[in-house]
This record gives C-alpha cells, sequence and structure tokens, in this order.
C-alpha cells in the first residue's frame, strides 16, 4: 500500500526470518520507502542484504552471463582529469624582472652592484616531466637542470660560460608542494667573473640549503669548439646502450621518457661521442 514501510528481518546468523518490526538481535533492510523508486529502494536492499552476509542470487537480476573474472594482474589507473597547473603572475608587479624561463621565473639586482638573485619556484604539480628522474623512488633534480640553471642566469648578466660547478646536496622535489629556489649571481670580480650558488627551501621552511657552487666566465672567454666534420667520428667504436635504462633502473635510477634520450655512443680512447634525442611524445 502506498506509504507503507515494509521491512526484511535478518537474523543474527544471517538469514531470512520473515517481514516484520520486531526487534530482534538482527538487521533490518528497507524494501519500500515512502516516495522513493521501488526499483532503487529493492536493489540497495539486497546489496545491504549481501554486505551482511546473506547470500543473494545475483543470477537472476542481472543475468547468468553479466559477470566477467577479475584480471590477473594488478589494476593500472590512468587519470583522465586535467591536473592543476600554477600559473605565475606578473612578477613586474613586485618590482621584479621577468626572465620567461621555465625553470626560472624572476630576478631582482640587488643594489649598490652587489650581484643578481634569481628565484624561482618548482614543484610536480607545475613540472610534471622532473618526476623522471629518481633515485630509489625519490625525485631528484637532476644535475643538467642545475647547468641549466646558472647558464641561464650567466646570460642574464653577461658571464654565458660555466667554467666551474660543483655539486654539494641532492636537491629533493617533494611529492607535494614545492620548493622555493635562489640562485645566485656574485658581484663581478675584476677579471668579470662571477661566483655563484644554488639555494632551495620548502615552502614551509625558513632556512635555506646550498646545493651548487660555481663560477660563471664572461660570454667572449674561449670555450671548446666542435671541429668534427663526420658523424660519428672517424675512429670511434660503437657502444652498445640497448640496455642501458634497464640496467640503471636495477641499481635504483628510475629514469622516465624525458630522461631516456640517449640514441647512440661511440668511444675514441678517452673520448666519448654520444647521440641523444628528446622523445616525440615528451617534445
Amino acid at each position: 500500500a502506498q506509504g507503507v514501510t515494509r521491512f526484511v528481518e535478518i537474523g543474527p546468523d544471517g538469514v531470512l526470518t520473515g517481514l516484520g518490526s520486531g526487534a530482534v538481535d538482527g538487521v533490518f533492510v528497507a524494501t519500500q520507502r515512502r516516495d522513493r523508486p521501488e526499483v532503487h529502494t529493492a536493489m540497495t536492499a539486497l546489496s545491504t542484504m549481501h554486505t551482511h552476509g546473506v547470500p543473494v542470487d545475483w543470477s537472476t537480476i542481472v543475468g547468468r552471463n553479466a559477470t566477467i573474472d577479475l584480471p590477473t594482474y594488478a589494476f593500472q589507473h590512468e587519470r583522465y582529469w586535467p591536473r592543476p597547473r600554477a600559473v605565475a603572475g606578473d612578477v613586474r608587479g613586485a618590482g621584479l624582472t621577468s626572465l620567461g624561463h621555465p625553470l626560472l621565473g624572476a630576478a631582482v639586482e640587488l643594489a649598490g652592484g652587489e650581484g643578481v638573485v634569481f628565484t624561482s619556484r618548482l614543484s610536480l604539480a607545475s613540472h610534471a616531466w622532473l618526476a623522471d628522474h629518481a633515485v630509489r623512488g625519490v625525485v631528484l633534480l637532476a644535475g643538467t637542470a642545475f647547468v641549466e640553471l646558472l647558464v641561464r642566469a650567466g646570460d642574464e648578466v653577461g658571464c654565458g660560460v660555466l667554467e666551474e660547478l660543483t655539486l654539494e646536496r641532492p636537491l629533493v622535489l617533494p611529492e607535494r608542494g614545492a620548493v622555493q629556489v635562489q640562485v645566485v649571481a656574485e658581484a663581478p670580480e675584476e677579471s668579470g667573473r662571477r661566483a655563484v650558488s644554488v639555494y632551495s627551501r620548502l615552502e614551509e621552511e625558513t632556512d635555506w640549503t646550498r646545493h651548487a657552487s660555481g663560477t660563471l666566465g664572461a660570454s667572449g672567454a674561449s670555450v671548446p669548439v666542435w671541429q668534427e666534420t663526420a658523424w660519428p667520428p672517424a675512429g670511434a667504436e660503437p657502444v652498445s646502450v640497448d640496455d642501458l635504462y634497464d640496467g640503471l633502473a636495477e641499481t635504483g635510477y628510475g629514469y622516465g621518457p624525458t630522461f631516456q634520450g640517449l640514441r647512440a655512443v661511440w668511444r675514441r680512447g678517452e673520448e666519448v661521442f654520444a647521440e641523444v634525442c628528446l622523445a616525440e611524445e615528451v617534445a
């Protein structure tokens, strides 16, 4: 009858004992509710009974061929929702100079010619490709990223040659949150060189950690010139790289697609020649 709520009584042993509303040491499941769809309410009741251990013959409801076996391999989830990305604002409003570089966001020249500070904010949310460089499951900023930071800072201050670089401590990128990065180019020496350092700290911390230091030289300084006219170089012997990344993974170096660009290697005495190409899907 309309407006009537009916219950199925489930006893302590999980067996249906009848209809009613008497108090027993079991569970009461509503099979009909006022102003609610009958089919939805009935299916909810059956599901509740099933989760309390009552045998339910689902084949009479969904059909005998409506179920499939679970896969024997682990589930591999694929995300379809767009990931949030940080959007950089106009740093000029804060008295900084915008650099338009993916790893360096802004620069400020210290008063009195005491140097230039370059700032950035790195996270796996804003720079997801950095996660492709991990050691034993810990994401580290790659050494080549330090080179890129310093060379870009050097270009800005007229010292585009990285003469010396010492990596002192790894820069760990957390799974959540971000790190603030500073590249400090000190005042130029008489020779025109500048000492340079890279620092970072987690956003919720106050202490800075120095990760790298080096020397920037003037852009007019002598640099090695590529003089090979043939490729591969004459007299160089090929070196197999087929199992390189698999071997690195076995030792704990997890290189993702962004850092699997090595295509070929040749050796000539103490010289090593490499052919590197960014993967098409990454590019």
